[in-house]
């Protein structure tokens, strides 16, 4: 067992304890304003910049601990959004990552950019929960779903407007994501049950996704020559969190990670 496998199972469980109001999230997701296309924008900033950045809201993981317990939602998308983010992703998940939907939806106030929300999703109720909070994308974690679960959660992301993020952790998870017809393909550098990063082998599997989709690399991003083998071995994107929440300015750190140094005044 390592984190993944024992984190997911415990979601599980507490979804089949107390499950969530199917009905009251229905409504709240259709009443939602539609969903904003995230493929387009990746694209375009990939193609401008050469990479495109998915900045992400977290104020801890279990690798790191506390990163930034007290940091402000707002405040930092607004920062992202402000220096060129392409995206931004939102960590809801409240025992490992200190987040909450709350943060999403405080996030969701100040941006139009288009939100991610990032969490351990494996019922479809979740998804419907993230579009009625705001969100414009989930992650879904190949690891953590079984091949039908993962076409359901694509084909629930996709009647909700919503094109997901696919991430992957090893050769067998990206030969299934493949297999499937998901146009946001991650590939993270940390493995979810030892939580050890191995970026090489990252940049390995992000060569094995054509151009047809949007490669992400995550997790191992701290500067811009991180990103540019990222970008190097094809990633469209790269999706950063600890490096940008650590930050003294998160704004220049966007910039800098981009275009490899900081914006001139």
């Amino acid at each position: 067992m390592g984190f993944l496998t024992d984190h997911v199972a415990d979601v599980r469980r507490r979804l089949a304890q107390e499950p969530l109001p199917h009905a009251a999230l229905a409504e709240a997701a259709a009443s939602a304003p539609p969903a904003r296309d995230v493929v387009t924008p990746l694209r375009a900033a990939a193609a401008a910049d050469g990479i495109a950045l998915i900045a992400e809201v977290k104020r801890a993981s279990p690798s790191a601990g506390r990163i930034a317990a007290e940091a402000d939602p707002a405040a930092q998308a607004i920062a992202y959004d402000r220096a060129g983010a392409a995206a931004i992703s939102v960590l809801t998940e409240p025992i490992h990552f200190g987040g909450t939907l709350d943060d999403l939806r405080s996030v969701r106030r100040q941006t139009e950019r288009p939100l991610l929300r990032k969490d351990f999703l494996v019922h479809p109720d979740q998804v419907l929960e993230a579009r009625g909070a705001g969100a414009d994308a989930v992650l879904l974690i190949a690891a953590s779903l079984g091949d039908d679960e993962l076409v359901a959660m694509l084909a629930q992301s996709r009647i909700l407007g919503m094109e997901p993020l696919v991430e992957t952790h090893s050769d067998r998870d990206l030969e299934r994501v493949l297999a499937t017809d998901a146009q946001i393909v991650g590939v993270n550098a940390r493995d979810l049950e030892t939580l050890v990063v191995d970026l090489p082998a990252a940049l390995a599997r992000l060569s094995r996704i054509d151009g047809d989709r949007v490669a992400v690399c995550e997790s191992g991003i701290r500067g811009h020559e991180d990103v540019r083998a990222a970008a190097t071995a094809g990633a469209s994107a790269i999706l950063v969190g600890e490096a940008l929440m650590r930050a003294p300015d998160p704004g220049a750190m966007v910039h800098e990670l981009i275009h490899g140094k900081e914006p001139t005044s």
